[in-house]
Protein backbone atom coordinates (compact mmCIF):
# COMPACT_ATOMS: atom_id res chain seq x y z
CA UNK A 1 0.00 0.00 0.00
CA UNK A 2 3.09 2.81 -1.13
CA UNK A 3 0.43 5.18 -1.79
CA UNK A 4 -0.88 5.66 1.45
CA UNK A 5 2.77 5.59 2.93
CA UNK A 6 3.50 9.24 3.57
CA UNK A 7 0.16 9.56 5.10
CA UNK A 8 0.40 6.58 7.50
CA UNK A 9 4.02 8.21 8.70
CA UNK A 10 1.49 11.88 9.75
CA UNK A 11 -0.67 9.14 11.05
CA UNK A 12 2.06 7.57 13.22
CA UNK A 13 3.21 10.89 14.11
CA UNK A 14 -0.14 12.10 15.72
CA UNK A 15 -0.21 8.61 17.55
CA UNK A 16 3.14 9.77 18.69
CA UNK A 17 1.90 12.78 19.50
CA UNK A 18 -1.79 12.32 20.93
CA UNK A 19 -0.18 9.17 22.89
CA UNK A 20 1.92 12.00 25.63
CA UNK A 21 0.33 11.81 29.15
CA UNK A 22 1.82 12.79 32.70
CA UNK A 23 1.89 9.49 34.05
CA UNK A 24 4.37 7.62 32.68
CA UNK A 25 2.68 4.24 32.80
CA UNK A 26 0.25 5.13 30.58
CA UNK A 27 2.64 6.09 27.48
CA UNK A 28 4.97 2.80 28.24
CA UNK A 29 1.69 0.48 28.11
CA UNK A 30 0.09 2.13 25.29
CA UNK A 31 3.44 2.54 22.70
CA UNK A 32 4.39 -1.13 23.99
CA UNK A 33 1.47 -2.23 21.95
CA UNK A 34 1.17 0.25 19.65
CA UNK A 35 4.69 -0.59 18.58
CA UNK A 36 4.31 -4.68 18.60
CA UNK A 37 4.00 -4.30 14.65
CA UNK A 38 0.43 -4.09 13.93
CA UNK A 39 -1.09 -4.54 10.80
CA UNK A 40 -2.79 -0.77 10.75
CA UNK A 41 -5.40 -2.41 8.49
CA UNK A 42 -8.08 -0.12 10.30
CA UNK A 43 -6.28 3.30 9.26
CA UNK A 44 -5.27 2.27 5.96
CA UNK A 45 -8.83 1.96 5.07
CA UNK A 46 -10.06 5.02 6.49
CA UNK A 47 -7.00 6.54 4.34
CA UNK A 48 -7.77 4.53 1.30
CA UNK A 49 -11.53 5.54 1.12
CA UNK A 50 -11.02 9.26 1.86
CA UNK A 51 -8.83 9.54 -0.93
CA UNK A 52 -10.74 7.03 -2.93
CA UNK A 53 -13.26 9.93 -3.08
CA UNK A 54 -11.09 12.78 -3.22
CA UNK A 55 -10.71 14.34 0.69
CA UNK A 56 -7.24 15.55 1.34
CA UNK A 57 -7.62 17.29 4.43
CA UNK A 58 -5.73 16.95 7.93
CA UNK A 59 -8.66 15.74 9.41
CA UNK A 60 -7.91 12.24 8.09
CA UNK A 61 -4.83 11.41 9.61
CA UNK A 62 -6.97 12.59 13.02
CA UNK A 63 -9.12 10.14 12.93
CA UNK A 64 -6.98 7.16 11.38
CA UNK A 65 -5.26 7.35 14.37
CA UNK A 66 -8.87 7.51 16.08
CA UNK A 67 -9.42 4.06 14.76
CA UNK A 68 -6.16 2.84 15.86
CA UNK A 69 -6.54 3.68 19.49
CA UNK A 70 -9.71 2.10 19.48
CA UNK A 71 -8.70 -0.91 18.18
CA UNK A 72 -5.77 -1.00 20.38
CA UNK A 73 -7.82 -0.37 23.58
CA UNK A 74 -9.70 -3.95 22.55
CA UNK A 75 -6.53 -5.48 22.11
CA UNK A 76 -5.81 -4.78 25.69
CA UNK A 77 -8.64 -5.86 26.68
CA UNK A 78 -9.26 -8.83 24.73
CA UNK A 79 -5.71 -9.93 26.28
CA UNK A 80 -6.84 -10.05 29.80
CA UNK A 81 -9.99 -11.46 29.00
CA UNK A 82 -8.47 -14.34 26.95
CA UNK A 83 -5.71 -14.60 29.33
CA UNK A 84 -3.52 -14.18 26.44
CA UNK A 85 0.24 -14.55 26.66
CA UNK A 86 1.15 -13.50 23.13
CA UNK A 87 0.44 -11.16 20.75
CA UNK A 88 2.43 -10.59 17.23
CA UNK A 89 5.32 -12.72 19.02
CA UNK A 90 5.46 -10.69 21.60
CA UNK A 91 4.80 -11.54 25.24
CA UNK A 92 1.04 -9.22 25.52
CA UNK A 93 0.72 -6.57 27.68
CA UNK A 94 -0.94 -8.04 30.75
CA UNK A 95 1.83 -10.68 30.19
CA UNK A 96 4.51 -7.66 30.83
CA UNK A 97 2.46 -5.06 32.78
CA UNK A 98 0.18 -6.67 34.46
CA UNK A 99 -3.81 -7.22 34.16
CA UNK A 100 -5.33 -3.89 36.03
CA UNK A 101 -2.35 -1.67 34.01
CA UNK A 102 -3.67 -3.13 30.80
CA UNK A 103 -7.48 -2.23 31.38
CA UNK A 104 -7.12 1.03 32.40
CA UNK A 105 -4.66 2.11 29.82
CA UNK A 106 -7.20 0.42 27.45
CA UNK A 107 -9.30 2.90 29.25
CA UNK A 108 -7.20 6.08 28.38
CA UNK A 109 -7.31 4.86 24.87
CA UNK A 110 -11.02 4.79 24.72
CA UNK A 111 -11.56 8.24 26.29
CA UNK A 112 -8.41 9.65 23.98
CA UNK A 113 -9.72 8.41 21.18
CA UNK A 114 -13.10 10.34 22.17
CA UNK A 115 -11.36 13.41 22.63
CA UNK A 116 -9.80 13.53 19.10
CA UNK A 117 -13.13 12.67 17.73
CA UNK A 118 -14.47 16.28 19.01
CA UNK A 119 -11.43 17.64 17.43
CA UNK A 120 -13.27 16.27 14.01
CA UNK A 121 -16.50 18.78 14.73
CA UNK A 122 -18.23 16.57 12.72
CA UNK A 123 -21.03 15.12 14.62
CA UNK A 124 -21.73 12.41 12.14
CA UNK A 125 -18.49 11.31 12.12
CA UNK A 126 -18.82 11.36 16.42
CA UNK A 127 -22.07 9.41 16.01
CA UNK A 128 -20.23 6.96 13.45
CA UNK A 129 -17.25 6.17 15.94
CA UNK A 130 -19.51 6.16 19.22
CA UNK A 131 -21.76 3.68 17.92
CA UNK A 132 -19.33 1.20 16.32
CA UNK A 133 -17.62 1.73 19.81
CA UNK A 134 -20.71 0.24 21.73
CA UNK A 135 -21.20 -2.23 18.87
CA UNK A 136 -17.37 -3.82 19.38
CA UNK A 137 -18.34 -3.66 23.34
CA UNK A 138 -21.76 -5.71 22.80
CA UNK A 139 -19.88 -8.00 20.49
CA UNK A 140 -17.08 -8.83 23.07
CA UNK A 141 -19.69 -9.71 25.82
CA UNK A 142 -21.84 -11.43 23.48
CA UNK A 143 -18.46 -13.42 22.73
CA UNK A 144 -17.97 -13.79 26.42
CA UNK A 145 -21.48 -15.40 26.38
CA UNK A 146 -20.64 -18.11 24.29
CA UNK A 147 -17.51 -19.06 25.08
CA UNK A 148 -17.59 -22.89 25.66
CA UNK A 149 -20.83 -23.24 23.72
CA UNK A 150 -20.31 -25.65 21.01
CA UNK A 151 -24.11 -25.33 19.86
CA UNK A 152 -23.08 -22.14 18.45
CA UNK A 153 -24.06 -21.71 14.82
CA UNK A 154 -23.08 -19.79 11.73
CA UNK A 155 -25.22 -17.17 12.47
CA UNK A 156 -24.06 -16.83 15.80
CA UNK A 157 -20.71 -17.14 14.79
CA UNK A 158 -21.11 -14.15 12.03
CA UNK A 159 -22.97 -12.22 14.64
CA UNK A 160 -20.30 -11.97 17.29
CA UNK A 161 -17.20 -11.76 14.03
CA UNK A 162 -19.41 -8.41 12.30
CA UNK A 163 -19.64 -6.91 15.82
CA UNK A 164 -16.40 -8.01 17.34
CA UNK A 165 -14.20 -7.29 14.54
CA UNK A 166 -15.69 -5.80 11.34
CA UNK A 167 -17.63 -3.06 12.74
CA UNK A 168 -14.39 -1.30 13.28
CA UNK A 169 -13.34 -1.83 9.78
CA UNK A 170 -16.84 -0.74 8.48
CA UNK A 171 -16.77 2.64 10.14
CA UNK A 172 -12.86 3.09 9.50
CA UNK A 173 -14.11 2.80 6.04
CA UNK A 174 -17.43 5.13 6.28
CA UNK A 175 -15.57 7.77 7.87
CA UNK A 176 -13.48 8.33 5.22
CA UNK A 177 -16.57 8.82 2.63
CA UNK A 178 -18.13 11.05 5.58
CA UNK A 179 -14.91 13.08 5.40
CA UNK A 180 -15.19 13.09 1.78
CA UNK A 181 -18.72 14.45 1.85
CA UNK A 182 -19.69 11.74 -0.30
CA UNK A 183 -23.02 10.32 -1.53
CA UNK A 184 -25.14 8.56 0.76
CA UNK A 185 -24.53 5.35 -1.76
CA UNK A 186 -20.93 5.97 -1.73
CA UNK A 187 -21.16 5.87 2.11
CA UNK A 188 -22.78 2.78 1.80
CA UNK A 189 -20.55 1.61 -0.74
CA UNK A 190 -17.78 2.17 1.78
CA UNK A 191 -19.13 0.92 4.61
CA UNK A 192 -20.34 -2.24 2.74
CA UNK A 193 -16.44 -2.74 1.36
CA UNK A 194 -15.33 -2.36 5.27
CA UNK A 195 -17.88 -4.93 6.75
CA UNK A 196 -17.33 -7.30 4.46
CA UNK A 197 -13.15 -7.28 4.35
CA UNK A 198 -13.53 -7.52 8.43
CA UNK A 199 -15.91 -10.45 8.16
CA UNK A 200 -13.16 -12.23 5.51
CA UNK A 201 -10.12 -11.44 7.73
CA UNK A 202 -11.31 -12.69 11.12
CA UNK A 203 -12.45 -15.98 9.03
CA UNK A 204 -9.01 -15.96 7.63
CA UNK A 205 -7.76 -15.20 11.30
CA UNK A 206 -9.72 -18.03 12.76
CA UNK A 207 -8.86 -20.85 9.65
CA UNK A 208 -5.51 -19.86 10.63
CA UNK A 209 -5.39 -20.84 14.33
CA UNK A 210 -5.68 -24.25 13.15
CA UNK A 211 -3.32 -24.36 9.67
CA UNK A 212 -1.11 -21.56 10.73
CA UNK A 213 2.69 -21.52 11.71
CA UNK A 214 2.81 -20.03 15.11
CA UNK A 215 6.49 -18.33 14.52
CA UNK A 216 4.83 -16.90 11.19
CA UNK A 217 1.45 -15.46 13.20
CA UNK A 218 3.25 -14.67 16.67
CA UNK A 219 0.84 -16.07 18.76
CA UNK A 220 0.32 -19.83 20.35
CA UNK A 221 -1.64 -22.10 17.70
CA UNK A 222 -5.12 -23.09 19.22
CA UNK A 223 -5.53 -20.43 21.81
CA UNK A 224 -9.17 -20.22 19.80
CA UNK A 225 -9.89 -24.10 21.20
CA UNK A 226 -7.92 -23.06 24.67
CA UNK A 227 -10.44 -20.01 25.11
CA UNK A 228 -13.59 -21.83 24.39
CA UNK A 229 -14.39 -19.90 20.88
CA UNK A 230 -16.87 -22.11 18.62
CA UNK A 231 -15.21 -20.42 14.97
CA UNK A 232 -16.36 -21.55 11.75
CA UNK A 233 -13.65 -24.26 10.99
CA UNK A 234 -14.95 -26.34 14.19
CA UNK A 235 -18.55 -25.42 13.27
CA UNK A 236 -18.33 -26.85 9.84
CA UNK A 237 -16.45 -29.68 11.48
CA UNK A 238 -19.09 -30.86 13.19
CA UNK A 239 -21.78 -30.49 10.64
CA UNK A 240 -19.67 -32.89 8.38
CA UNK A 241 -18.01 -35.30 11.03
CA UNK A 242 -19.03 -38.32 12.27
CA UNK A 243 -21.18 -38.96 15.23
CA UNK A 244 -17.72 -39.79 17.06
CA UNK A 245 -15.78 -36.80 15.62
CA UNK A 246 -18.10 -34.18 16.39
CA UNK A 247 -18.02 -35.27 19.91
CA UNK A 248 -14.65 -34.84 20.36
CA UNK A 249 -14.83 -31.47 18.95
CA UNK A 250 -17.98 -30.66 21.55
CA UNK A 251 -15.87 -31.95 24.10
CA UNK A 252 -12.73 -30.10 23.33
CA UNK A 253 -14.95 -26.46 22.72
CA UNK A 254 -16.49 -27.43 26.65
CA UNK A 255 -13.36 -28.31 28.53
CA UNK A 256 -10.79 -25.95 26.08
CA UNK A 257 -8.31 -28.79 26.40
CA UNK A 258 -5.64 -28.32 24.15
CA UNK A 259 -4.20 -31.93 24.46
CA UNK A 260 -7.05 -32.00 21.98
CA UNK A 261 -5.33 -30.14 19.94
CA UNK A 262 -3.76 -32.84 17.03
CA UNK A 263 -7.09 -34.60 17.01
CA UNK A 264 -9.16 -31.42 16.87
CA UNK A 265 -6.91 -30.21 13.63
CA UNK A 266 -6.76 -33.59 11.99
CA UNK A 267 -10.53 -34.04 12.05
CA UNK A 268 -10.98 -30.11 10.34
CA UNK A 269 -8.80 -31.54 8.18
CA UNK A 270 -10.13 -34.63 6.78
CA UNK A 271 -13.64 -33.19 7.10
CA UNK A 272 -13.16 -30.53 4.59
CA UNK A 273 -14.08 -27.66 7.16
CA UNK A 274 -11.05 -25.71 6.25
CA UNK A 275 -12.69 -25.48 2.94
CA UNK A 276 -15.54 -24.10 4.10
CA UNK A 277 -14.16 -21.66 6.02
CA UNK A 278 -11.85 -20.69 2.86
CA UNK A 279 -14.88 -20.18 0.80
CA UNK A 280 -16.71 -18.40 3.32
CA UNK A 281 -13.18 -16.03 3.50
CA UNK A 282 -13.87 -15.57 -0.27
CA UNK A 283 -16.91 -15.09 -0.86
CA UNK A 284 -16.82 -12.25 1.62
CA UNK A 285 -13.55 -10.66 -0.19
CA UNK A 286 -15.55 -11.16 -2.89
CA UNK A 287 -18.31 -8.86 -1.28
CA UNK A 288 -15.49 -6.09 -0.93
CA UNK A 289 -14.20 -6.31 -3.81
CA UNK A 290 -17.11 -5.55 -5.84
CA UNK A 291 -18.23 -2.58 -3.49
CA UNK A 292 -14.89 -1.03 -3.91
CA UNK A 293 -15.72 -1.23 -7.57
CA UNK A 294 -18.49 1.29 -7.23
CA UNK A 295 -16.15 3.76 -5.98
CA UNK A 296 -14.65 6.13 -8.76
CA UNK A 297 -11.90 4.50 -10.65
CA UNK A 298 -7.97 5.13 -9.48
CA UNK A 299 -5.04 4.41 -7.87
CA UNK A 300 -6.79 4.31 -4.18
CA UNK A 301 -9.78 2.04 -5.55
CA UNK A 302 -7.42 0.12 -6.90
CA UNK A 303 -5.70 -0.26 -3.86
CA UNK A 304 -9.00 -1.09 -1.94
CA UNK A 305 -9.64 -4.17 -4.53
CA UNK A 306 -5.84 -5.36 -4.30
CA UNK A 307 -6.37 -5.35 -0.54
CA UNK A 308 -9.63 -7.80 -0.61
CA UNK A 309 -7.72 -10.53 -2.49
CA UNK A 310 -4.28 -10.59 -0.38
CA UNK A 311 -5.92 -10.89 2.53
CA UNK A 312 -7.23 -13.95 1.76
CA UNK A 313 -3.41 -15.29 0.85
CA UNK A 314 -2.25 -14.05 4.60
CA UNK A 315 -0.37 -15.70 7.22
CA UNK A 316 -0.44 -14.13 10.41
Amino acid sequence: MSIITHDMREVDQVIALRLNSGVPLIGQVSRYIIAAGGKRLRPALLLLTSGALGYRGEQRFNLAAVVEFIHTATLLHDDVVDDSALRRGNPTANETFGNPASVLVGDFLYSRAFQMMVDAQNMRVMQVLADATNVIAEGEVLQLMNMHNASLDEAGYLQVIRSKTAKLFEASARVGAILAGSSPEMEDACAVYGQALGTAFQVIDDLLDYTGDADVMGKNLGDDLREGKTTLPLIAAMQRGTAGQKTVIREAIETGDVSMLDQVVNIVKTTGALDVARLAAMQEAQRASAAAGRLPAGPHTECLIQLSTQLLERQY
